[in-house]
Formats: C-alpha cells, sequence, structure tokens
C-alpha cells in the first residue's frame, strides 16, 4: 500500500506537470505532494530535508545558469549565432539544417538544455523565417538535441549534475569519457533528421544574404571563461553554481542602471520551477524508500560491460519516459553509484530516451509551448516515429562509444 500511494503521489505531480491547468506553476502541485508523503510517513522529516540538501548545489546552479543564458541572450549570443547560422546556411536547407545542428549542440553543452529550448528555438524559427525554408526540420531539432546533446559535460544538463558526485570523476575526466558518445548520437541524429525530413529539406535553395551582428565579444569572453572555470574550480573544491554565478554576475554589471534589472534576473531564474525539483526530489524519495529502489536494484545488471552499460541505459530511458528523466535519474543513480560507468549509462539513457516520447523531460513539454508559439503544432504521432527511429540507434551506439571509452580509461 505505501508503493501504491507514494507511485500515485508521484504520478499525479507529473501529470500536473504535463498539463499545467491554468498555466499554473508546476510546484502548485510538487509541494503539497511533498508535504503528503512526510505528513504521513512516507519520508521522514530528517530525510526529506537531507534530500533538499543534497539537491540544493545543483538547483543553485540551474538558477545561475539560467540568469547566465539570459543576460547572454540579452547580449546578443543568441541572435548573433542565429546570424551566423544563416550566413553559413546561404539559404540552402539542408545546409542550415547541418549548421543548426552545430549550434544547438554546443549551445546546449555549454549552457544546458534549458538555453537550447527557450532562447535558440525562437531564433532558429526567425532564422528559417529569413531564410525562406521550412522550419519544422530545424525546431525539432533544437527539441532532440537539448536532450541527445546535454551528454557532454556535468553542466549541460540537470540530470548530469544529479550524477556527477556519483561518478567519482572529475570534470574532465567525465566531459573526455563522453565526448565521444556526444560525437555519437549528435552524429546519428543528423543522419535521421536527413532522411526523416527529406522532403522539407528538398526545396529548392533561396539567395539569401543574411546581415551578421558585430560579435558580442564581451560576453562571448565571460562565456568561455566561465566554461573554462568549471574545470578550473572543480579540483579546489568549488561548486559549478558559484562559477555560473560568477559569470552571471560579471555580465550583470554591465545592467546595473537598467530599471527592474533585479527583477528580470530573478524571473529568469524560474523560482517555482527550482522549488519544484526540491518538493519532486522528496516525492520521488517517497517512491524509492518504498519500493522502487528494490525493484531497481533487482533488475540492474551485476557487471561492468558492454552488455550491462546497454542494459542500464535502456532501463533509464524507459523508466524517463514512465516517470520523466529527472525522477528517473534520483531513482537510478544511487542504485550504481559505486560504477562510474553504469552512472554514465544511467544518462545516456535519461538523456537520449525523452526524444521518444513528450513526457520523456520537463525540456520537451517547455518545447512544446515555445513551438506552438510559433504556429506549429507538432503531432504525437510524428514525434513518436522520429524517436523511435533515433532512440534505439542512440541508445545502442552511445552505449558502443562509451564502453569504448571506459576500455581507454581502465573502467570497463
Amino acid at each position: 500500500m505505501r508503493t501504491v500511494v507514494a507511485v500515485a503521489v508521484l504520478l499525479a505531480v507529473l501529470a500536473f506537470a504535463i498539463a499545467r491547468p491554468r498555466r499554473l506553476p508546476e510546484a502548485v502541485a510538487a509541494v503539497p505532494a511533498a508535504a503528503l508523503v512526510v505528513l504521513i510517513g512516507l519520508v521522514p522529516l530528517r530525510d526529506a530535508w537531507h534530500e533538499i540538501a543534497f539537491l540544493a548545489p545543483t538547483v543553485g546552479f540551474l538558477a545561475a545558469v539560467l540568469v547566465l543564458a539570459r543576460l547572454c541572450a540579452d547580449e546578443g549570443v543568441f541572435a548573433y549565432a542565429g546570424a551566423l547560422a544563416g550566413a553559413a546556411g546561404r539559404g540552402s536547407p539542408r545546409r542550415l539544417l547541418a549548421v543548426v545542428f552545430g549550434v544547438a549542440a554546443v549551445v546546449t553543452a555549454v549552457l544546458s538544455l534549458d538555453a537550447t529550448v527557450v532562447l535558440l528555438t525562437p531564433v532558429v524559427f526567425h532564422t528559417a523565417a529569413l531564410a525562406k525554408v521550412r522550419a519544422r526540420p530545424y525546431a525539432y531539432a533544437c527539441t532532440h538535441l537539448a536532450n541527445s546533446a546535454s551528454l557532454l559535460l556535468p553542466v549541460s544538463n540537470l540530470t548530469n549534475l544529479l550524477a556527477f558526485s556519483a561518478t567519482g570523476l572529475s570534470f574532465g575526466a567525465f566531459a573526455g569519457l563522453m565526448a565521444l558518445p556526444w560525437l555519437v548520437v549528435v552524429a546519428v541524429e543528423y543522419v535521421v533528421f536527413r532522411r526523416f525530413f527529406a522532403a522539407d529539406l528538398a526545396t529548392p535553395a533561396v539567395p539569401y544574404e543574411a546581415e551578421v551582428p558585430r560579435p558580442p565579444v564581451f560576453a562571448l569572453t565571460v562565456l568561455a571563461a566561465t566554461l573554462v572555470g568549471f574545470g578550473v574550480a572543480e579540483p579546489f573544491g568549488i561548486a559549478p553554481g558559484w562559477v555560473a554565478a560568477a559569470g552571471a554576475a560579471v555580465l550583470a554589471v554591465r545592467r546595473t542602471r537598467r530599471p527592474g534589472l533585479a527583477r528580470e534576473l530573478a524571473r529568469a531564474a524560474h523560482p517555482s520551477f527550482l522549488v519544484f525539483v526540491f518538493a519532486l526530489g522528496v516525492v520521488v524519495l517517497a517512491v524509492r524508500d518504498n519500493g522502487l529502489s528494490t525493484l531497481v536494484n533487482a533488475v540492474l545488471p551485476d557487471g561492468t560491460g558492454l552488455a550491462a552499460l546497454l542494459a542500464v541505459a535502456v532501463l533509464a530511458a524507459v523508466l524517463a519516459n514512465l516517470l520523466n528523466n529527472l525522477p528517473a535519474t534520483l531513482a537510478l543513480v544511487p542504485a550504481v553509484a559505486d560504477r562510474p560507468g553504469l552512472v554514465l549509462a544511467v544518462l545516456l539513457g535519461v538523456n537520449i530516451g525523452p526524444n521518444l516520447t513528450y513526457a520523456g523531460s520537463l525540456a520537451t513539454l517547455l518545447w512544446r509551448r515555445v513551438v506552438h508559439a510559433h504556429d506549429i503544432r507538432p503531432r504525437g504521432g510524428e514525434f513518436l516515429r522520429l524517436g523511435l527511429l533515433t532512440v534505439p540507434a542512440c541508445l545502442v551506439l552511445g552505449a558502443v562509444a562509451l564502453w569504448c571509452g571506459l576500455l581507454v580509461a581502465g573502467l570497463a
């Protein structure tokens, strides 16, 4: 009965987050749900506070990087990237797709998947309109790469941050092991997109002279310094959130005279979503401690070879689509925390898997709202077909690439 109640509460929270009736914040359901599981004894109060403390550095980073991304957008970084993409595409739909893939993969890796969904997607729509090409392939590329291209760095995704400490790896070692899977997965996505959207990409090239603005040198320099700072600060025990906050502070200094700046930055951090993450962590803890951990431990493989990596990645992908990728990460990582290869395999599953269904990640749900605002209505069947072509291939080839990296590093 405790398991049934815990799962029912989690599903109710996720259903509310997906539907968002009257556009209410996700925290409206998650906070009472977290309080409920504590009040009825599914999670001891001390354990709930411990989970919140565990999540605090990760949530702090999320807030800082959201503010950093917003300030980068205000400085013109995304508009500049869109203009460069348009100029490099030169009116060719196929060439533009390759450029958008590159830009989206880099933005996702450096500024996290939320920046790709919220800030890059509108720029891609604008670029497609100027180039007079159909926007569908590029819009879908943003959501797919927001998920699958977030494998590279510990700071590319909330799921990566949650799992990073469990790997026992340094920032550089994590990036080194995930670099090949990242490249392989992006390449697989690109090949599938070229065939899936062949009709959209077959439209004749239109001569297009893009006006590329002056590069936002200051913002790009701060962004590069922040990225380097993630790797430099990690050996000294400085959390990534502090590095991202420093980068945001440097960019914010240029705008201190702007009226309402503090209010804008507070909105950019999406405080209600941060509260939702804390509350969701407590609800997932209730599920984990009341049956899910036992089930996960029973089905997890014992080894760390290629078969085990693939099995864990598939399990993580399935759970991501059933429970959403954030709960799936919180449920699986503790079970494999002593095996870095399997932790990275979990990340393959929870980052690639959400490209199969809308419910796989909150970023995908947010992407749906963004594209609806631009008069594109993604069809569930089309999304699923594209996911069936990309997700299994990316999981298999990504697991093989990860296994190769682990062999070279002596961790397989």
